[in-house]
């Protein structure tokens, strides 16, 4: 058999793909070959189909490939993926993350006998900061510094698929930071599941807001730093602060906000109620006038009615969201709400179809505001670059790639700005 590089495939959020990298490292070191590895998602019940059904073409694809299947999916359901006949091996979250699991493989998975190896997710409490260059664009890098999830809202398999929350120590993602600037990285993204909890379960229980500041301080060349979605409900003074008086913070947060009326939030176990969510969004931007928001929001959550459904397409207007991820709900066996009483499928497209809706409108309208705007943009590629604000930016002619550029915005093409 013709040995060959392992192919990876990547389900899901952006901290699967920040894994599916360090994955890539691990197999390599490992000399792993002819193998296809899943790494899946579990946020919804479409999301596992959409895994099943990968899996099945990449058998057709890669016919003499071991497949290989971890991530979300595969942690919290482990034997739905180990009775596909097209499936040779299940990992779990923990083990995906393991040189050891990787250099038991090598180098084409001979002598493997275990078909699944998922441990108990939850006994693991601590993450290594898997230190990888940096990946998507020679332009803009992820750092891990957070894992699983202490909350348990009625909707989400989540932290039964990545554990507690675990924090990765500030000093190991400062240094992280200063060898990806040191490799020309203009810009670098915390991520992680539940990011505005990092530091909880660290000496002290600094804030995210500390991180911040200490990232800020300590890496004074780093040009931009911008953190993924959050929780509006936990954030700290300093991270305020930072807000309102770090220029080099991007005024772009992604909020976790699912919805828009009091007791559906109650329902879904949500932390915070409809007015916490609006005067956070006031008091971001009377600190930041140029902050964008962008936010979750669930369709269709079971026992949701027209009136409560209003709330939370107000919501939209209150919170001058501009960007919108829009999830028509749908039940995920081994929650408790999938065990309520449940919105018919028909009112759950046609809510969510009104949310994006509204969600575009909000989008034509902030892009119609910039025209004529000039805005610093990060170079991911000759013809295209993102603002501050995270929004694209097409240009007509080659820009240096990687560099940020000065740029006077000459009109709107779809959701991309033209200069």
């Amino acid at each position: 058999m013709t040995q060959t590089a392992p192919i990876f495939s990547n389900h899901g959020c952006r901290l699967n793909a920040y894994e599916t990298e360090a994955m890539k490292e691990l197999a390599a070191d490992a000399g792993v070959q002819n193998a296809v590895i899943v790494n899946t998602c579990a946020v919804t019940s479409e999301a596992v189909r959409k895994a099943r059904q990968d899996i099945r073409k990449l058998r057709r694809d890669y016919p003499d490939a071991k497949i290989i299947v971890t991530g979300c999916a595969a942690q919290t359901e482990p034997g739905t993926f180990a009775k596909m006949a097209e499936v040779d091996l299940v990992i779990g979250n923990t083990e995906k993350m393991d040189p050891a699991t990787w250099a038991g493989m090598a180098p084409d998975l001979i002598g493997q006998t275990e078909a699944v190896q998922v441990d108990d997710i939850m006994s693991v409490t601590e993450t290594a900061g898997h230190l990888i260059d940096g990946f998507g664009t020679r332009s803009r890098a992820y750092v891990q510094v957070q894992n699983g999830c202490d909350h348990r809202c009625t909707f989400c398999i989540i932290p039964f698929g990545r554990g507690n929350s675990r924090s990765v120590p500030a000093g190991i993602v400062v240094d992280q930071i200063k060898r990806l600037v040191d490799r020309g990285y203009a810009e670098v993204v915390l991520t992680g599941v539940d990011l505005t909890s990092w530091g909880a379960d660290l000496p002290s229980a600094p804030k995210l807001g500390d991180l911040v500041m200490r990232i800020l301080k300590l890496v004074p060349d780093l040009p931009r730093l911008r953190i993924s979605s959050i929780d509006s409900i936990e954030v700290d003074d300093n991270l305020m602060q930072a807000i309102a008086n770090e220029p080099r913070l991007m005024p772009h947060l992604h909020l976790s906000l699912q919805h828009g009326d009091d007791l559906i939030l109650k329902r879904m176990k949500r932390r915070h109620l409809r007015d916490d969510a609006i005067r956070f969004c006031q008091d971001a931007r009377t600190l930041r006038p140029d902050m964008t928001f962008g936010a979750d929001i669930i369709a269709g959550f079971p026992t949701e009615t027209e009136a409560m459904f209003a709330n939370s397409l107000a919501l939209v207007q209150d919170c001058n969201l501009t960007w919108l991820h829009v999830f028509p709900f749908s039940p995920r066996k081994g929650t408790p709400a999938a065990r309520m009483p449940q919105v018919p499928g028909g009112a759950i497209r046609e809510r969510a179809a009104l949310l994006r809706a509204a969600g575009a409108a909000r989008a034509e309208a902030y892009l119609a505001t910039q025209q004529g705007q000039h805005h610093a943009v990060l170079m991911e590629s000759p013809r295209m670059g993102r603002t501050e604000q995270f929004t694209e930016v097409v240009f007509g002619t080659d820009q240096p790639e990687s560099r940020i550029v000065t740029a006077r915005i000459t009109g709107v093409a779809g959701t991309q700005l033209t200069a």
